[in-house]
């Protein structure tokens, strides 16, 4: 598209004028004739390309309300997916949820907008990890993050989220009757569940590049700048932070936390954005944001959406013999809790 069409004319500031009204708090007026043309030019797109943008917790506010047709966490994001009507998924996320989203909606075309979006969890462990891993614990069941590859999740038993990774647990556990899962890649979200379950859990040395960095000195700091702050953390945090924390979960958690308790101050140690997209719902509550930014996460922008669905690149493929198994482990993990 051609810089003279993206221009910030009155009829794309009239076109976007109600998703401006939505973010105001938090995009600044003076970069919203920035964002405002590609807003209008996305939205249009996607009509005529038969096409939705599923849009993670952690995307900026101008991608998560403004041109998202589906926002939620990475079990959210995974449901959607799997139906879906459009022809086209496009993943405001990173790359192990657009396998996620092609595992499960195989006949769809699923885009990318930065192939390079990737993630610290799933670069940390491979296929062959995994069978090594079964090897050296026979007869465990494989309990896999689904921040992990299309390979990896091939090789597992069944996949998980944060927001369902004790369900899970102890679901496999209970389903192979034994009292020990492999749970891969996160070492503090498997550290964290295991806190919660008699189930004992074997580890991997994987962590997330954002949570990872949060110490239980910052909840402390946070507490001593901010009297009566709420710290609420995600499971990817090391324990000692969950230790100290009022309240972990997943990033739906979080904001279910927020919508039901309205505390008047509250700190989400997690990744920078997602405050930001959860203030827009909820003016009344104070946010300290703890600026710890993913960089897979801010690969993708408004830009580069536009590019996907101009070019319909980077389209997404995952090997079909891999995807069946793959698929088993996903569909495992969102039957738990259902009536079997």
């Amino acid at each position: 598209m051609a810089a003279m069409d993206l221009a910030y004319t009155p009829k794309v500031a009239a076109a976007t004028a109600a998703l401006y009204g939505k973010v105001a708090s938090v995009v600044p007026r003076i970069e919203w004739p920035v964002h405002a043309p590609y807003v209008e030019a996305i939205n249009r797109l996607k009509r005529e390309k038969d096409a939705v943008i599923l849009a993670h917790n952690y995307m900026t506010p101008e991608i998560f309300h403004c041109v998202a047709d589906f926002v939620g966490d990475s079990l959210a994001l995974a449901r959607e997916a799997a139906k879906v009507d459009a022809k086209v998924i496009v993943q405001a996320g990173v790359h192990f949820m657009a396998e996620t989203s092609k595992i499960l909606s195989p006949d769809k075309i699923v885009l990318i907008p930065d192939v390079e979006a990737g993630c610290s969890l799933a670069a940390s462990i491979t296929a062959a990890d995994v069978r090594l891993l079964k090897e050296r614990y026979p007869g465990l069941p494989v309990v896999t993050y689904v921040n992990t590859s299309a390979d990896v999740k091939a090789e597992s038993d069944v996949c998980c989220t944060s927001s369902n990774a004790k369900a899970v647990v102890e679901d496999i556990a209970r389903e192979k009757g034994v009292d020990t899962v492999i749970m891969i890649p996160d070492k503090y979200l498997a550290r964290n569940v295991a806190k919660q379950t008699d189930v004992k859990v074997v580890t991997w040395e994987g962590s997330c590049e954002v949570h990872e960095r949060f110490t239980a000195q910052d909840i402390e700091s946070y507490r001593a700048a901010n009297p009566g702050i709420v710290v609420l953390s995600h499971p990817e945090c090391p324990p000692e932070v969950v230790a100290v924390s009022d309240f972990a979960g997943s990033t739906a958690a979080m904001i279910s936390y927020v919508g039901d308790k309205r505390p008047k101050k509250v700190v989400m140690v997690t990744e920078c954005s997602m405050s930001d997209n959860v203030a827009v719902e909820y003016p009344d509550v104070e946010f300290v944001r703890p600026c710890n930014l993913c960089p897979h996460m801010k690969r993708i922008t408004l830009p580069k959406i536009l590019h996907s669905l101009e070019t319909m690149t980077t389209e997404v493929l995952v090997d079909p013999a891999v995807a069946v198994r793959a698929r088993a482990a996903v569909e495992r993990m969102l039957a738990v809790g259902k009536p079997r």
